[in-house]
């Protein structure tokens, strides 16, 4: 064995956890070598805020930062060592100015994610990071409770730390493909079953084409599962040609996906969620008794876009065209009552071609919290999408892989 394959830490998987991994261990006097199946490095990087790099998200509290993850808690060590504050001084330093948007979204002022890359190559040669690409992790040698070597690109890689950072199972042509579930499983970590998250929403109703294209804001959407509510977000949501998308819709579903083994799933539509179903009805009533020879249609347009009332008149049966004086009120109530109301049956999440990100991964019950290391086997640490935590939209995902990323790196110290 060649003396070059021998490291203090390899770190396995070059994405935002990895680079933050191996850069921080590196700074830190060890010799890293970073191992990547692909011919670059951060492809899922570049996809991140629509190309413009959400960084991270400026909530400061940690209770209320950590209520934005499955499995959150999980974090509060990580995110009290290095959280957003830390995150975006670090990013400041490397030269990226950052900005604060709608909803506390950090992004780069630039509005490029391929300047915070361009920022962690840098990063990674200034510690003079050895990184080898092409190079899949195919198999791990153990003895005992420690890694022993890798084998990865036909050679043996032996270093007395190994990071694993190699992602979920979403937007499998980063290469993010769950290969690296499967190593770990090996190991004797328990898996916990990988399914898609933050991904849209397909229904089972036949009228979604003629909703396409439809974007409404400050829209509550309720998770009923067996007759129970099982959580509500308010936000946007986004109607397509096979259901609903939108940032609301991809936060609620990960826990959409867990509720549909084997249950019955709707999510339920409140239009306009600061009002009450009665102060609804007479607003309702109003517009109707103020223009009586109009078609119940163009009313209701005044209060949804002219296709989603078109829906609406469908589901409760009433001819969109017939006036507005025509209409009883019994009918006008039920218009009310829709509008609060609007259930509409899941068919399914899509797959992870169309995944942001995974929920499930290595169990956090065999991770320790405050170092990030296994409880299995004594040379191993964790980073990234490969745990089981996923978080919601809006630069949350990011920061988990910067926290565990940095904590790794930290810990795994010869």
């Amino acid at each position: 064995m060649a003396e070059e394959d021998k490291f203090d830490v390899a770190v396995v998987g070059a994405g935002p956890a990895g680079m933050m991994a191996a850069g921080i261990a590196a700074s830190l006097g060890q010799k890293v070598v970073l191992i990547e199946k692909n011919s670059e490095l951060g492809k899922k990087l570049l996809l991140t805020g629509n190309g413009k790099c959400n960084l991270t998200n400026a909530e400061f509290s940690l209770r209320e930062l950590a209520s934005h993850y499955n499995n959150g808690e999980f974090l509060f060590r990580a995110f009290s060592v290095f959280g957003p504050k830390e995150t975006i001084e670090f990013f400041e330093e490397l030269g990226i100015e950052t900005r604060v948007e709608r909803n506390k979204k950090v992004f780069p002022i630039s509005g490029n994610a391929e300047e915070v890359l361009s920022a962690l190559r840098k990063h990674l040669s200034g510690n003079k990071v050895k990184i080898i690409f092409n190079s899949e992790v195919v198999d791990i040698i153990k003895k005992g409770n420690k890694i022993e070597k890798l084998v990865a690109g036909g050679k043996g890689i032996i270093a007395k730390k190994y990071i694993f950072s190699t992602g979920g199972s979403s937007y499998p042509l980063t290469g993010s493909n769950g290969a690296g579930y499967r190593l770990i499983e090996k190991l004797g970590h328990t898996i916990v079953k990988p399914i898609p998250a933050l991904c849209p929403i397909s229904i089972k109703q036949e009228w979604e084409k003629k909703l396409q294209g439809i974007s409404l804001k400050d829209i509550k959407i309720t998770v009923i599962c067996n007759q129970k509510k099982e959580l509500s977000r308010v936000g946007e949501i986004l109607f397509t040609h096979f259901g609903l998308s939108g940032p609301t819709v991809l936060d609620i579903s990960g826990k959409v996906g867990d509720l549909l083994e084997g249950h019955e799933v709707k999510v339920r539509i409140d239009f306009f969620p600061l009002i009450n179903q009665e102060q609804l009805f007479k607003n309702f009533n109003s517009v109707l008794t103020k223009s009586p020879s109009k078609t119940i249609k163009n009313v209701l347009s005044t209060f949804v876009p002219e296709r989603l009332a078109e829906v609406l008149l469908a589901v409760l049966k009433i001819n969109g065209d017939r006036i507005a004086n025509s209409i009883s009120k019994i009918e006008r109530g039920a218009v009310a009552k829709i509008l609060k109301n609007f259930e509409i049956g899941v068919k399914d999440i899509l797959g992870f071609e169309q995944a942001m990100v995974t929920r499930g991964g290595v169990s956090v019950k065999e991770i320790d919290h405050k170092t990030m290391k296994s409880k299995i086997i004594n040379n191993l640490f964790f980073a990234g999408e490969i745990i089981d935590i996923d978080g919601t939209t809006g630069g949350f995902n990011l920061q988990e892989c910067w926290s565990t990323g940095y904590l790794a790196g930290k810990n795994a110290r010869s």
